[in-house]
């Protein structure tokens, strides 16, 4: 499928997702979202996609940011509805079957910092830069960096980035736990292949779960023990457990078939 903002490709079932407007350091409007939103449908019905990266074009910016001249003259409500469809499409990502890893080069700022921590986990080029700094904007972040952050690095240090607005480096980054990896910017996308054919290899239902059962964790309405407890036992319910079992049993590779 053609998107206008996006460029995609497809290879031994590594689906990535390229955001292209470079000439804007790949910000996020109107149109992006609408992208993102029609691709990530794409992913789901796919089957022959195994695995997303995404990233961004060029070697200055992963997503420099929401394109702020949208934000200009909307209201209360409007802003509302603005953060609420941004949210809704990076659940999205969150809650994807499949796993979705952001390959950050460059900067990752504001709706960029906000769309890298929506997806499964981050690597991140030497070069990256993460921050959100809509305090200057006299704005915070609205697609789920107030609560995403927090789960990933912690209250106080989350708290102290989101009201000094400052930016890290990418060294920092995975000191905090916030990326996985930091590798040279030629070794960005090759890394990021990489994890994901060893993650593409395994159980695809299985990996489905362990992204269900970890998201369970943060949600108020699961109890994540009850949520593992249940997809352990479905687990059972497949060929593709029965096959792991099996080639462990006659020590060979398995042969998954996601059913």
């Amino acid at each position: 499928m053609a998107y206008s903002t996006l460029l995609t490709s497809l290879e031994a079932g590594i689906f990535t997702i390229t955001i292209n407007r470079p000439d804007k350091l790949n910000a996020l409007n109107k149109e992006v979202m609408q992208d993102l939103d029609t691709v990530l449908q794409e992913v789901e019905n796919e089957a022959s996609i195994k695995a997303v990266i995404l990233t961004g074009s060029g070697n200055k910016a992963f997503v420099a940011g929401a394109d702020i001249s949208e934000f200009n003259g909307l209201s209360s409500s409007e802003g509302r509805a603005l953060a609420k469809r941004g949210q809704d499409i990076f659940f999205r990502i969150e809650n994807a079957s499949k796993p979705i890893v952001a390959a950050v080069n460059g900067f990752a700022l504001g709706g960029g910092c906000e769309l890298a921590m929506a997806c499964h986990f981050r690597v991140a080029s030497d070069n990256a830069k993460f921050g959100q700094p809509e305090v200057n904007l006299g704005l915070i972040p609205g697609y789920g960096g107030t609560q995403r952050l927090v789960q990933l690095i912690g209250k106080g240090r989350a708290l102290e980035f989101l009201m000094t607005g400052n930016m890290i480096d990418a060294q920092t980054a995975f000191n905090l736990g916030l990326v996985n990896y930091v590798v040279p910017q030629d070794e960005l996308l090759p890394k990021t292949t990489a994890l994901l054919q060893t993650i593409a290899s395994k159980a695809p239902k299985a990996i489905a779960h362990c992204i269900a059962a970890a998201n369970a964790v943060f949600n108020p309405a699961k109890n994540g023990f009850e949520e593992e407890i249940k997809a352990f036992g479905e687990c059972f319910d497949s060929e593709d457990m029965k096959e792991g079992t099996a080639a462990f049993l006659e020590k060979r590779k398995p042969v998954f078939t996601g059913k």
